[in-house]
């Protein structure tokens, strides 16, 4: 083979090699791509802030906590058993009586110990009022918790929707931006072809900054909104994933009384008023029944290991006790007027409850109405502009319209589409407030 002809294959071998080594090291250095967060979903960040909420955990304990009191009220009807150990030693063995707590009638050296029980046996209906008004107090404390978890969940909603509200609108204001920056090059062509004046194209640079100050006012806005959703969902570090959209719901019901009846029923706070309403009224009884007769059963029995010759080895005793109150100076009196008085503000704090629940009901209800109807105007509106729009340039490109008017047109244009952008968002803010004053979000 010719020596020119072995060279050229060399090279190509050699080119060869050296084009596959820096493909190689191109592929090594190519950075590993980047893998997009998953979307987090409505009922995700609901879940989130139901398990980790301080306010959450804490109405949960206060539940757990108000249900023991019904066990300390149930205790009084269970027997009650003690232990004692007792040693006497007597400095003058002369001594027959004693004042305080050694009260036997002849006082000697000596070492006892026993147990004692005491068993009620009625108290005329008092424990068991107790008991009742204890099991209505929990379950208006659990009435509470539930009233905590439907506000978290519509805090964490309104801020969802106005995270996805704000970045509506950072889409539209980015557009708005773009459609800027294309009519300024386009003047500024003009301009340079001496068919448009130098006002023209400061005109347009003064739209063009305005709208990248809106893009800049939308992008903090998000961020903030962001940070408001991490504190609803009872995390410090802002919401970073990409948030899923959420379908509107159906439309409304044509007035308010298909909600109003839901709140009658479902509205925790009005629950939790009534069911302290209703602990009121047993604590009332309870106390009347402070003035009733007390019949208890007692017995005591023990070892006598060290004593005198005279006393046995053991002892053991059982009886009753009957307890009649008679005159205390008009305390019981004083406190059944007291809890009676209670239970019937009580009564009139669940009224107020009532009237302030179906004022929400029936203002939430012509809130979300207000923003469903404006779903419909924010639309065509946003189609008005668009076709306003389309006209300003064209007269503007025929000569026939000034900078200014072309100007307007993009402001309204601008206006509408944030408008809405952030309408959606809103009617799903506002039945998310309507579903709270109904009480579905329990």
């Amino acid at each position: 083979m010719p020596i020119a002809k072995q060279g050229d294959t060399l090279l190509k071998s050699a080119t060869t090699i050296f084009l596959c080594f820096l493909f190689a090291i191109g592929h090594a250095q190519q950075p590993a791509p980047v893998v997009a967060a998953p979307p987090l979903t409505l009922g995700q960040a609901e879940s989130i802030a139901l398990a980790n909420q301080p306010r959450m955990l804490a109405a949960q304990l206060r539940a757990r906590a108000s249900a023991e009191r019904i066990r300390q009220a149930r205790s009084a009807l269970l027997p009650t058993v003690g232990f004692n150990a007792t040693g006497v030693r007597v400095a003058d063995t002369g001594t027959s009586t004693a004042a305080g707590a050694i009260t036997t009638s002849s006082i000697s050296d000596r070492f006892a110990y026993g147990g004692s029980l005491v068993q009620l046996i009625t108290d005329f209906g008092r424990t068991s009022a107790l008991i009742a008004s204890s099991r209505s107090s929990a379950e208006a404390q659990r009435d509470l918790a539930t009233l905590t978890t439907a506000q978290v969940r519509l805090n964490v909603r309104e801020a969802y929707f106005e995270v996805l509200g704000a970045e509506a609108v950072l889409h539209a204001a980015r557009e708005a931006l773009d459609n800027r920056k294309l009519i300024s090059r386009q003047i500024r062509a003009l301009a340079q072809s001496e068919l448009r004046s130098t006002l023209d194209v400061n005109f347009a640079a003064v739209l063009q900054s305005e709208a990248e100050l809106a893009v800049v006012r939308a992008e903090s806005t998000v961020e903030q909104q962001r940070a408001h959703l991490a504190s609803a969902m009872g995390q410090q570090q802002p919401v970073v994933a990409p948030l899923e959209e959420v379908d509107l719901p159906a439309s409304l019901a044509p007035d308010p009384a298909s909600f109003l009846s839901l709140a009658d029923t479902q509205r925790a706070d009005l629950n939790a008023a009534q069911a302290q309403q209703r602990a009121a009224v047993q604590f009332a009884l309870s106390e009347k029944r402070l003035s009733y007769p007390t019949l208890s059963a007692v017995g005591s029995a023990g070892e006598v290991p060290f004593r005198d010759h005279t006393l046995h080895d053991n002892y053991a005793a059982a009886g009753f006790n009957l307890n009649i109150p008679v005159f205390n100076g008009g305390l019981f009196a004083a406190r059944r007027s007291e809890a009676e008085l209670e239970a019937n503000a009580r009564a009139r704090d669940a009224d107020e409850v009532k009237l302030e629940v179906n004022e929400q009901v029936r203002d939430g209800w012509y809130r979300a109405n207000e923003a469903f109807r404006s779903l419909d105007v924010s639309a065509r509106l946003v189609a008005q502009s668009k076709e306003a729009l389309r006209l300003a340039q064209a007269r503007y490109g025929a000569g026939l319209g000034s900078i200014v008017e072309l100007n307007e047109a993009q402001l309204n244009e601008t206006s509408a589409e944030i408008d809405a952008a952030d309408s959606n968002y809103s009617y799903l803010a506002r039945r998310a407030e309507l579903d709270y004053a109904a009480g579905l979000l329990n």
